[in-house]
């Protein structure tokens, strides 16, 4: 094939990304994930007692640390081993695809699914707090910093990223998996590593005194739960008249940027060596 036969990159992408949806629509453990999902989203919500977006947040953070990278895991954990298990992967490398058009066709799908997921029940909640809030919610909008529906907003862009991004080591674990069964391992690993592990050796070593105050900070920031976790206190419920941290807030966003990014390079030179 000539190079002027060869399709756009665009257009490759788009069409891995296209196979990767419907691969996740014809399954079914994504619409259990999903009911799940929004149950345990609406349910705190509508029965926290308080129909203001601060609180409902706060109320929703601990479940979202554990549910989004459990929803991103289940999503991505599968769908690299299960092409290069099946062959599928070994057709592809025929056609005029390039490991990072693959890499990055198949995180859009996946994203695509997790972005749907994780956005309507979450958004669906934000309309419900809307409505039934006992103030005026044009009169939040102009109040900087209280509770209004841009706090809201911002928390649900930061949760879509926590997702993008756990999403990303999802799939670089799925290229390093040789099978199906290897990935689910990993999957479940690096579910506890990055919920669990990285904040407790952290703080382990803040208690042993062995990490002072600045380099807390730093090494929170590294991880993607923490990280996600002090982005949402810092410029999503903190203090009103009180700026967030710049630095801190830098680190994190930084944190967030390298995992996903990184995750995505890494899957690409696995590909690269099948």
């Amino acid at each position: 094939m000539s190079s002027s036969d060869t399709p756009p990159a665009a257009d490759l992408i788009q069409a891995v990304a296209v196979r990767e949806l419907f691969t996740v629509g014809r399954a079914r453990s994504p619409f259990v994930l999903f009911a799940g999902l929004f149950a345990v989203v609406v349910g705190v919500g509508i029965l926290g007692g308080e129909a203001r977006y601060l609180p409902t947040i706060a109320d929703l953070l601990l479940p979202m640390e554990l549910l989004v990278p459990t929803v991103a895991l289940a999503l991505g954990y599968r769908p690299i081993a299960s092409d290069a298990q099946r062959g599928e992967l070994a057709v592809l490398q025929t056609y005029p695809l390039h490991d990072g058009e693959y890499t990055l066709g198949v995180f859009l799908g996946r994203a695509v699914a997790l972005v749907a997921m994780l956005a309507v029940p979450l958004l669906i909640l934000g309309v419900y707090l809307g409505v039934t809030s006992p103030e005026t919610p044009s009169l939040f909008a102009t109040q900087q910093g209280m509770d209004s529906p841009l706090t809201y907003v911002r928390f649900l862009l930061l949760t879509l990223l926590f997702g993008l991004v756990v999403l990303a080591l999802a799939l670089c674990l799925s290229a390093l998996a040789r099978s199906q069964r290897s990935a689910f391992i990993f999957a479940g690993g690096a579910l506890v590593f990055v919920v669990v592990v990285l904040d407790l050796l952290v703080l382990r070593g803040f208690t042993a005194g062995t990490l002072g105050s600045d380099q807390l900070v730093a090494l929170l920031a590294a991880s993607p739960t923490s990280a996600y976790r002090g982005l949402v206190f810092e410029i999503v419920l903190g203090t009103p008249g009180v700026s967030a941290p710049q630095a801190s807030v830098l680190l994190s966003l930084a944190s967030l940027t390298i995992w996903l990014c990184g995750s995505l390079a890494v899957t690409t030179a696995m590909l690269g060596r099948r």
